[in-house]
């Protein structure tokens, strides 16, 4: 898995010079934005005002060289683990050695499953409707399975490397930098674009509950952290419709139709080299389209919100079941930040550990050990889906 493959396995059929026009020119509309770097801070301490002024500019912003080659080993090994454990087909108890498959008789959903070249969520009423046109599905090669698992949820259970990227001082200072000192988690999660296999993300907007709010505005609805493990292309990548997270509930139909393709004209691709982590707006106009070239993608999902977007609010339905979440449910979900922050500390002992507002000020303190990873299955029954 680590040597992606030298020859594309399929491509986009009738498709296929269009989409390659399509995905030139969006590369070079993405590298003209001045939107990426590494990881700045000012005299103060704090995430450059430059970053976050072109974050909440364009929607979204790459960070580059973020995560380091030890790191990406060890996180690495881990998702060749999980895709060794997944179940032989959808159902199944057991994976394709005969061993409990991973998530057998997790209650929270975890494994989601498409058709290879796929789009599993477009034009359908999944996710309360919100990928309302269906891509273009691309034929897939004859030895290609049935169905493969194309989105993992809840994956900080499954990898500590995982884990420990989520504790990432740099990382969670960005989080602070845009959502504030009191950010709360949203969820997480590993996409998986195989080499003619990975299925397509449908154009969506994430949010749910706040569209119709007088106090909406361009942040309410939280951000996804996205790293890169084999860095992601024009091919195999999200993307976005800069801009679009200002503007409110977009009429994707209708961009569709205006453009007469779901090829939007508008939008560029989130390209990454391995170890950059991108921050994407959740209210932006985004998706993926099947993966026909040659190269992986596994992405290291993982969104913030404010803690004043979630607080008080009655949501969920999407990624859990619904809830008003209140302090109480708040605090049993930010612990994971306390565990990946003391997680990342045993393994990175040369780095600052961040400090996380809410726990400082509370006196709370996380443990990652055998009993916090015990703990740790089901826990994004308690995501803040808003």
């Amino acid at each position: 898995m680590n040597k992606p493959l030298t020859t594309p396995v399929t491509d986009y059929g009738p498709e296929e010079a269009a989409m390659r026009d399509y995905l030139r020119a969006g590369e070079a509309r993405a590298m003209a934005l001045g939107n990426r770097g590494p990881i700045r801070f000012d005299s103060d301490g704090r995430i450059h005002p430059d970053i976050v002024a072109a974050y909440w500019r364009c929607g979204f912003y790459v960070f580059e060289g973020v995560v380091q080659p030890e790191e990406l080993a060890d996180i690495e090994a881990d998702i060749q683990d999980i895709l060794a454990r997944l179940p032989s087909e959808r159902g199944s108890a057991v994976d394709a050695q005969g061993r409990p498959a991973l998530a057998a008789g997790n209650a929270a959903p975890t494994l989601f499953w498409a058709r290879p070249l796929g789009d599993p969520m477009g034009g359908t009423a999944a996710a309360n409707g919100r990928h309302p046109v269906k891509m273009f599905e691309p034929q897939a090669s004859s030895d290609a399975p049935k169905e493969i698992v194309y989105l993992i949820l809840g994956s900080l259970q499954f990898s500590e490397a995982a884990l420990r990227l989520y504790g990432h001082p740099g990382l969670l200072a960005v989080a602070a930098a845009v959502n504030g000192d009191d950010f709360v988690p949203f969820n997480e999660a590993l996409f998986i674009k195989e080499p003619g296999r990975g299925a397509s993300v449908a154009w969506h907007q994430d949010g749910v509950t706040h569209w119709d709010s007088p106090e909406l505005d361009q942040g309410t609805h939280g951000f996804n952290f996205m790293a890169q493990l084999y860095g992601c292309t024009a091919a195999n990548g999200v993307w976005v419709v800069p801009g679009s997270h200002k503007l409110g509930r977009a009429d994707i139909k209708a961009r569709v139709a205006a453009a007469g393709t779901e090829r939007l004209p508008e939008a560029v691709p989130i390209l990454c080299a391995p170890g950059d982590v991108a921050i994407t707006n959740r209210q932006t106009v985004h998706g993926s389209f099947a993966n026909t070239s040659k190269d992986w993608r596994v992405t290291l999902n993982f969104g913030f919100h404010r803690r004043r977007s979630v607080l008080g609010v009655e949501a969920g339905g999407v990624h859990n079941a619904r809830a008003v979440y209140d302090d109480a449910r708040i605090r049993e979900r930010a612990r994971v930040i306390g565990y990946a922050i003391d997680a990342r500390g045993r393994r990175f002992p040369q780095e600052t550990p961040y400090r996380y507002r809410p726990h400082v000020e509370g006196g709370e303190t996380w443990r990652w050990d055998a009993a916090a990873k015990a703990g740790m299955r089901d826990y994004n029954l308690l995501d803040l889906s808003i």
